[in-house]
């Protein structure tokens, strides 16, 4: 059960398992120009936040799907998400083309609170988005703004899982917050909800929105590794408070914007299924396949 030493060691080790392969349900592809904004933001990482963030997989976009696909990562998430307004449906069309031509990627889509919004949402659906990004900090934009309550109930009708970054880490925006959040959800109860990163550093909050509302889940997103462990670690009886909602956490890695290799996250979770015996094998099996492959439809 303990984790795999490094990346090289990763397909094999979900093999032991008896998986196929892993789904990530929040990894990261962006247009070129675009992502190269974003990695230049981490380059200045020590004024954003204090400590270094070096991407660890800063490779050509063909490199990186090599990467996922030797790491025996069967299904992901490319997602996409907007700063401003005018953005979100270009990014859908761009996203909707990589899921083309990349067989491991499914098609994502994301919004922005706008006019068009509910237009462009519906038609992302009808074409067979599998899942949303709504990233509440990068945005700086409220979830409950009444130009997605339109977006959000189409969600919800369909079944479609929204990873939603609405936590207060690693930096606290205007609208950041799972209680901001939990207005949302009381007004679409049947919202499929990923709470990114665990709602980190909320996780109490989170784990309460989890046993509130039956389709909210978590994901594993930098959670319980050691660089996110030295300034928001996990509560310590974390894995105990699992075991109750193990069928509800689903593997995310934040790849390739991570500070350390892909197999640090694998550990991370390793550890939490081998520290509590109501977790074990089946909930690593849950975690990395079959949950988040359920939300996807793969």
């Amino acid at each position: 059960m303990t984790g795999p030493a490094g990346d090289d060691d990763v397909a094999a080790w979900a093999r032991g398992l008896g998986l196929d392969g892993l789904v990530d349900i929040h990894v990261h592809f962006l247009p070129d120009r675009m992502l190269q904004k974003v990695w230049a933001y981490f380059d200045r990482a020590e004024e954003h936040y204090g400590l270094p963030w070096p991407v660890h997989y800063r490779l050509p976009e063909a490199d990186r799907v090599d990467t996922l696909r030797a790491l025996g990562v069967r299904t992901f998430a490319p997602l996409v998400y907007p700063h401003k307004p005018g953005m979100a449906d270009w990014l859908n069309s761009w996203v909707a083309e990589f899921a083309e031509r990349e067989p491991l990627a499914v098609r994502t889509a994301t919004f922005f609170p706008e006019p068009e919004a509910a237009t462009y949402v519906d038609e992302a659906v009808r074409a067979g988005a599998r899942c949303f990004k709504v990233h509440v900090q990068v945005g700086a934009y409220d979830p409950r703004d009444p130009h997605l309550d339109a977006a959000w109930g189409a969600l919800a009708d369909a079944g479609i899982p929204a990873v939603v970054h609405c936590g207060h880490g690693p930096l606290q925006g205007e609208h950041t917050g799972l209680d901001v959040f939990a207005e949302v959800l009381q007004r679409h109860p049947q919202l499929v909800a990923v709470l990114a990163h665990a709602g980190m550093p909320e996780y109490d909050e989170a784990l309460e929105l989890v046993h509130r509302f039956p389709r909210v889940h978590l994901d594993t997103t930098m959670v319980g590794v050691p660089f996110t462990e030295s300034f928001m670690p996990m509560p310590a009886d974390w894995p105990a408070r699992l075991a109750d909602v193990a069928d509800r956490v689903v593997l995310g890695t934040d790849f390739p914007n991570i500070p350390y290799d892909y197999a640090t996250q694998l550990r991370a979770i390793a550890g939490w299924a081998e520290s509590d015996d109501r977790l074990g094998e089946p909930f690593l099996r849950a975690v990395l396949h079959d949950t988040p492959a359920k939300l996807l439809g793969v």
